[in-house]
């Protein structure tokens, strides 16, 4: 008996701890030679998959145009820090919360871009700002969401 009070479980926490069955021995080996049946992929579904090479070009772009301004955000903090401490520069605590909150902003939008600006052709590895891959991608997603609204 613990003397600490009872706890409120966490939303993601089983409600009741399972208690383990311990494996016996009186299995039978037939189950255990028989060979664990993967799971099929319909063609339904490997049409819907994104390409290797596809999410890694989409990987690359969102890594430069995300990580750079998130990069830029949180070094914010410290530059702030720097001047404000060494420099004797003083501005009000508002500039460097906005100032960072911007570069993250950029940050998501780089996401966002950097999804839409991959050439989601496999064989075309698309232009380097990807500006017609983004016009193309975003009609593309547009129409997507409007068929599927009028089918509701």
């Amino acid at each position: 008996m613990s003397s600490e009070p009872p706890r409120n479980p966490l939303p993601f926490e089983p409600r009741q701890k399972r208690k383990k069955t311990a494996k016996t021995q009186s299995e039978p080996a037939a189950s255990k030679t028989q060979p664990k049946k993967d799971k099929q992929t319909t063609p339904a579904q490997e049409s819907m998959a994104i390409p290797d090479v596809v999410s890694k070009r989409m990987i690359r772009r969102m890594a430069l145009l995300c990580g750079i301004p998130t990069a830029l955000g949180i070094s914010t903090f410290l530059v702030s820090y720097f001047l404000v401490t060494k420099v004797g520069l003083k501005f009000p605590n508002v500039v460097v919360v906005l100032v960072s909150m911007g570069f993250f902003g950029l940050g998501v939008l780089g996401l966002s871009y950097g999804v839409l600006s991959a050439s989601w052709d496999e064989d075309v590895p698309g232009t380097r700002l990807g500006w017609q891959e983004f016009r193309l991608n975003l009609e593309r997603m547009t129409s997507a969401w409007r068929s599927a609204r009028q089918k509701n």
